[in-house]
């Protein structure tokens, strides 16, 4: 069921079942008097659940504007803006981070982008790059 839930574009980073039953059949979670377990995010426990806190907690922080999690091909899979903005944004930074990695690996082989920063004199745009997924974090650099 994992794996078929990962192919409908889910996050890899782990995930729950989806099934009927007592318990998560992949993270072990109790779900709520044998209901169908919510998914991705709704298991407290699971990955995602972890993931979703993160994002909370990334969001909370002063002068965040929006996070966007998307996929290595630049799809967004979860975001805090509008669909247009968050594709915008998913589709320009996906081909920077692709010519940024690029760049390094041509300098060195032997390294690898950890991190990209964009400042300009209305927002910062910070993204720690995976190779499955990327997050950005758009936030006011003034506060």
């Amino acid at each position: 069921m994992a794996g078929e839930w990962a192919e409908r574009g889910g996050l890899s980073l782990g995930a729950c079942c989806g099934a009927r039953r007592s318990r998560c059949l992949l993270t072990g979670v109790a779900h709520a008097a044998g209901r169908r377990c919510g998914g991705v995010l709704s298991c407290p426990l699971s990955p995602q659940g972890e993931v979703e806190e993160s994002l909370k907690r990334i969001q909370s922080h002063r002068g965040v504007i929006a996070t966007i999690v998307m996929n290595a091909e630049g799809i967004p899979v979860r975001t805090t803006l509008d669909n247009s903005t968050a594709v915008q944004y998913a589709a320009l930074l996906q081909k920077l981070i692709m010519k940024a990695r690029s760049t390094v690996r041509d300098i060195d082989p032997q390294n690898d982008l950890t991190f990209l920063r964009i400042r300009s004199k209305k927002h910062e745009i910070m993204v720690p790059p995976d190779k499955d997924y990327l997050l950005v974090v758009v936030q006011n650099p003034c506060e």
